[in-house]
Parts: C-alpha cells; structure tokens; sequence
C-alpha cells in the first residue's frame, strides 16, 4: 500500500509538473500604442487567445515610440527579448534579417498566408522568405481643423498644389490662426513634407535612381528641389512656436485641442488626436477634414501616389511557437474586422475591410486601392544609418541650420557610406 500510495504521489507531481511547464509558455509581445482604446481590444484579443490555449500567457510590454526605435538594437540582442516587436518593415527590417535575430516563420504562415493583401504580405518577406505580418495600411496626408480653416475662409477642398498650400499658410496666418503643428523635436514629422515632396517631384523612378546611385543620387535634382520647396514653406513660418520641442504626441494633442490648422500627419492620427487631447475627447469627425499632399508644378509623381507605412509585427530568433501562432489569431479577419470598425486600422486581411464604417477611413482605403506606388516612409526605408540622416537633414532645413542643398548630399552621402 505505501509503494502504490508512494507511486500515486509521484504521478501526481508528474501530473503537477507537466501542467506547470505547459503553464511556462509565455509569448512577450513589445508594443508602443499609446491610443487606450485600441490596447484595450488588443487587450481582450490576448485574453480570449489564452482562454482557448490552456498554458499560453501572452505579456504585454510597451515601450514610447523614439525610446523603442532607439533600444530596439540593444533589446534584440537581449537573452530576454520579447518574442514579438513592432516593425515598419523596409530597410530597418532587412538589417534586422541580416543580423539574424528574427524567425524565419514562412512554414508556420503557409495557407494563412494566402488571406492577407499581397502587398501588405510582401513587405515583410525577404528572398521568398516571411519574416513578419502585416497588419496595417496608412496614407499621409493633411488633416485640417474645419472651423479654424472656415475662420480664415480657407477652402481645404481647393488646395491641389504646392502654391496652394503656401497660398493657404498665409491667409491662416494673416487671420491668427496657427497653420501647421508638427512634432519637431521626434524629426520624422518633418521628413513627411522633404519625402512627400520627392514622391511628387519624381515619382518612384527617381527613388529607384537615387538607391541605384545614377543622377546623383539623393543628392540629384529631384531632392534638392524636395529641399528647396521644403525651405518655401519654412520661411513662411508655418508651425506652431516652438515647433521644434514639441514630441510628437505632444503635437498630435495640440491640433486635437483645436490649436492648429493642419497638421501633416499619418492617417491613424485622425483617431489617436482624440486620445491625445487634453479633454480626451478631440476634434470629432463633424469637425475635422482632410486633404491629399499637393502635387507639384511638372512634377513627374502621380496625384494617386501615396506615401504612408505597413506596419506589422516579426517573431525574433528562439520564441516559441505560440509566438506565430498568436500573431495569426490576432491577425484575423474577426480581429482586423473588429479594429476597422472602430477606426483604428485600415486592414490587410482580405474581407476585414467590411468593418470600415467611416467615411474618413473609407476614403484612406480608397486612395490606397489606386495607388500604383505606396513608399513606405524613407526613415524606415532607406534602413537604420540613411534614415536617421533624412531626418536629422529635414529637421535642419526646418530650422534654418541647413541648405536644401547640402542636406541632400548628406543624404546621398550616408547611401554612399551604406553601401
């Protein structure tokens, strides 16, 4: 009897530990939303995938946007990492393949695959390899206050060009308001208006020419004229004082408080204002419009061309399998369904973008369907080192430490160095 009783204690333990370890499968997911609303769902998405997955705790971690981008090297390199980390994906992706610290999570996606916007998907694959998911589209463009724009009889529906745009930061200006906030003291707000005025200016031929080194490069005419019509506009003084130590969170609260007219900003921003302003509650859709960029004079870029991002999430080196997994339940059509139709996302799931029930956000997804060529942001493009010059140079023009001139030689300089 004491050997039986002996043996059902030890398979009892046995049982004990088999759960305990089963138990031990933690997927650490690294985020930097700072939108409640949004983290909530996620929330609720991380708690039913543990419900159905006995033993699986996915732990949510955050980390602010420009101290993620600057630990994120370190991080990787951590035996601690988190198993899932938020990308950008373009040249900062492809360093990090090279580098060797993301999965390689092609098989674990197969089928699934097959249900996410082929473009969206191709971002994130390197050589026919998949290193990451998709899970969103964004376009950047203006969002504009209606009431402060009718104050200074501004028609935002009338500004098509780049001398429309100028034509429009004065009359604001004249009439007292604040024509553009912008986040200076992150400088990727400002590299919207230097990059933006390249897609318009030479389209994606002069991109393609500038990474292959012909024309110049970056230090070609089409970015020096992105420069030179940047200056244009930064000589008019257009941003809000002391634009140049504002974050950009800061910023986005500022034009959702009604404090500016414009901003040029990631169409997220037409929802995270809300939860960035200091009454929570923002500028609602009655009171807030939209513009694409303007095009430029000869200009050899299309109207429909669009700059914005495809974000997604990498699995790193040695996460368990649960990490995939998650991704792909929380990369769903019921998810991405759910995140449309409370204005977070534009989806990349095929069918998701039924939930897209504002007009708003129906009219980004419209603009990304005929787009012939989205560039991603050049920050996260052209790769770690070439990107943080882009901004570093953009934020020097804006503040006058810079010639449109010399910054794009710096530019091509650092694609040189790169090579």
């Amino acid at each position: 009897m004491r050997l039986l009783a002996k043996l059902g204690l030890a398979a009892t333990a046995c049982l004990l530990w088999a759960s305990a370890a089963a138990a031990d499968t933690t997927v650490k997911w690294l985020h930097l939303e700072v939108n409640p609303a949004q983290v909530k769902i996620w929330e609720e998405v991380a708690r039913a995938y543990e419900a159905s997955h006995p033993g699986v705790k996915v732990e949510m971690q955050f980390l602010e946007n420009e101290a993620y981008k600057a630990k994120l090297p370190t991080i990787l390199q951590s035996k601690d990492r988190p198993n899932i980390i938020y990308s950008w994906a373009g040249g900062v992706l492809k360093t990090q393949i090279e580098a060797g610290v993301l999965e390689d999570i092609t098989d674990q996606v197969k089928g699934y695959s097959d249900s996410l916007t082929p473009a969206a998907l191709a971002a994130f694959t390197d050589n026919g390899r998949v290193y990451g998911l998709p899970i969103s589209l964004s376009q950047v463009g203006f969002l504009c206050n209606k009431e402060l724009m009718a104050k200074a009889k501004v028609d935002p529906a009338a500004i098509k060009s780049w001398d429309d745009l100028l034509s429009a930061v004065k009359t604001l200006k004249a009439a007292g308001v604040t024509p553009i906030v912008v986040g200076g003291a992150d400088k990727w707000p400002l590299h919207f208006y230097w990059t933006h005025l390249a897609v318009r200016i030479g389209g994606k031929p002069a991109f393609e020419a500038a990474l292959r080194g012909e024309n110049g490069g970056f230090a070609g005419e089409t970015f020096q004229k992105s420069g030179e019509l940047f200056k244009q506009l930064v000589d008019l003084q257009p941003f809000q004082n002391g634009f140049l130590g504002f974050k950009n969170p800061q910023a986005v609260g500022y034009f959702g408080d009604g404090k500016a007219a414009m901003t040029l900003a990631i169409s997220s921003v037409y929802n995270l204002q809300r939860a960035l302003a200091a009454d929570k509650v923002g500028l609602s859709e009655d009171k807030i419009c939209w513009f694409d960029f303007p095009t430029v004079v000869g200009g050899k870029g299309s109207p429909t061309d669009t700059l914005g991002g495809i974000t997604g999430w990498l699995v790193t080196k040695g996460s368990p399998k649960e990490a995939v997994d998650f991704l792909k339940y929380f990369i769903s059509k019921d998810v991405q369904t759910r995140l449309a139709a409370g204005n977070f996302i534009i989806p990349v799931v095929q069918g998701a973008d039924a939930g897209l029930n504002n007009s708003f956000m129906k009219l980004i997804a419209a603009n990304l369907a005929k787009s012939n060529y989205h560039q991603n942001f050049y920050d996260q493009s052209l790769g770690p080192s070439v990107g943080r010059v882009v901004n570093d140079v953009t934020a020097e023009i804006a503040g006058g430490s810079m010639s449109p001139q010399d910054a794009a030689k710096a530019i091509e300089a650092a694609r040189k160095q790169g090579n």
